[in-house]
């Protein structure tokens, strides 16, 4: 059975950085499509990033918004995928989620209905 733990959440003022960690459980990492989600309060889930591994290279995709302050990257050895926000700004505020789904490609993996692995969130809050 997949297990997806988020952690690394919490407050933190705008400029200055976090790591999110999702450890991954009961899969077969490197076969899977590994994305990072945010919910604002009444908002829909948006995507923010994802990440696959195809004939070993890693392919990541991003959204507009988060281009150059977010990196995503995954640890094969640990199951564990982060999330590296750099200079936060207060519209980064959400509930984050750890998403994955079997399968490598290198298309970008969007839509959260792609995705059938989901974590439970941690919340992010930026100050201003």
């Amino acid at each position: 059975q997949v297990h997806l733990v988020e952690s690394g959440g919490g407050l933190v003022q705008a400029g200055d950085s976090l790591t999110l960690s999702c450890a991954a459980s009961g899969l077969t990492f490197r076969a899977y499509v590994m994305g990072w989600f945010r919910q604002a309060p009444e908002k829909e889930r948006e995507f923010v990033a994802s990440g696959s591994s195809v004939g070993g290279v890693t392919y990541t995709w991003y959204t507009d918004s988060v281009k150059g302050r977010f990196t995503i990257t995954r640890d094969a050895a640990k199951t564990t995928v982060y999330l590296r926000m750099i200079s936060p700004k207060p519209e980064d505020t959400g509930v984050y989620y750890c998403a994955a789904v079997f399968g490598s490609t290198r298309r970008a993996m969007q839509s959260p209905q792609g995705y059938n692995f989901w974590g439970q969130g941690t919340q992010v809050t930026v100050s201003s």
